[in-house]
């Protein structure tokens, strides 16, 4: 059985992880967070400050990660110093932050991922194909997330962008006001922010007189739960290095 630390136990997708790891030859046996909370379904919290003490007396596999950056990064770097492999699902990393990262995955197994849904992989499959042949259609690329979300776009949206830059140049706008037209090489790119939605993508490529539209909705949580434990899994036994979740669900 695998045995997993979770960071962000307190949050929503924390709450979900813990429901989805029930039904999982898995157990999460110690959690992560700033709250004041001793325990969490019985599942002991610790301060991320002490993760290193806490992962080695709990002899834990691997880490799973959903908070935000500044907890992640101290974790990781504890998982460095201890010897276990982390999975990041926390987004919104400034290039300090990347560069922390991966001074981690040379020490441990480490697996970053804008998003847990095996659609949005193939999501991104296909809109790698259709940028490229239709490599003059106009482009625009919608998010919408919950309430509660604070970076902007998402980091899944800004994953779309950097599959699209790799096939096209593209300059993103972020929203448009006033006197705005659509100028050459752009790609709009917009949020929305509103009530529980788990999240929606969509890129459309317009032009010669037809609309494409690629797009992905979740319906619940638990699609990226059940997606971010299937990366432990895979990654608890892997050598120090960065994986990709596409690298899961090829596996």
């Amino acid at each position: 059985m695998t045995r997993v630390a979770l960071l962000g136990i307190t949050g929503r997708m924390g709450e979900t992880v813990l429901e989805t790891a029930a039904d999982r030859d898995l157990e999460i046996v110690v959690g992560f967070a700033t709250s004041d909370v001793e325990s969490v379904e019985g599942v002991p919290v610790v301060h991320p400050e002490d993760a290193a003490e806490a992962l080695a007396e709990r002899d834990v596999d691997v880490v799973v990660d959903f908070a935000v950056p500044e907890g992640a990064l101290a974790v990781a770097e504890a998982c460095a110093e201890v010897g276990v492999p982390i999975v990041v699902g926390s987004t919104g990393y400034d290039e300090d932050g990347i560069a922390r990262l991966d001074a981690v995955s040379e020490d441990v197994a480490l697996l970053k991922a804008t998003n847990f849904s095996r659609g949005i992989q193939v999501l991104q499959r296909t809109v790698r194909e259709a940028v490229r042949a239709l490599d003059d259609y106009d482009l625009e690329l919608l998010e919408s997330h919950h309430n509660g979300k604070v970076d902007a776009p998402s980091g899944t949206a800004n994953s779309i962008l950097e599959t699209i830059q790799e096939e096209r140049e593209v300059e993103p706008i972020y929203g448009r006001e006033g006197h705005a037209p659509r100028g050459e090489n752009e790609i709009g790119v917009f949020a929305r922010r509103a009530g529980d939605i788990r999240g929606e993508h969509e890129l459309i490529l317009a032009g010669n007189d037809e609309v494409l539209s690629l797009s992905h909705r979740a319906e619940d949580r638990a699609v990226f739960a059940a997606g971010a434990l299937d990366a432990a899994v895979w990654l608890s036994d892997r050598t120090p290095g960065r994986y990709t979740f596409g690298e899961v669900i090829d596996a």
